[in-house]
């Protein structure tokens, strides 16, 4: 995610923000799941309802979920774990 300045937040239009008071920018992808991680994190459930909606109206993409391998995940490959064997976890006999 790119650092948003203070001159090029000023610069966006009113309609790309997902929060009240010009909170939440989601003037691209990456600044939209950033958007909804921070909601998620301190807002109010109807802020959450309030910028989920408007993210998933502008990038419908973020919101589809896609079945892989038997797990359900938001848009990103999984990332699979490592068996214990291969951290050195378990020592052979």
């Amino acid at each position: 995610m790119a650092k948003l300045t203070a001159a090029a937040r000023r610069k966006i239009p009113t309609g790309s923000f997902a929060g009240p008071d010009r909170s939440y920018p989601i003037e691209d992808m990456s600044h939209a799941r950033n958007a909804l991680s921070r909601v998620s994190q301190h807002g109010s459930a109807e802020l959450k309802a309030r910028v989920r909606a408007k993210v998933r109206r502008k990038f419908p993409e973020i919101g589809q979920q896609k079945r892989r391998g038997g797990s359900v995940v938001e848009g990103k490959p999984l990332k699979h774990r490592l068996d214990r064997r291969h951290r050195g976890g378990i020592r052979p006999e």
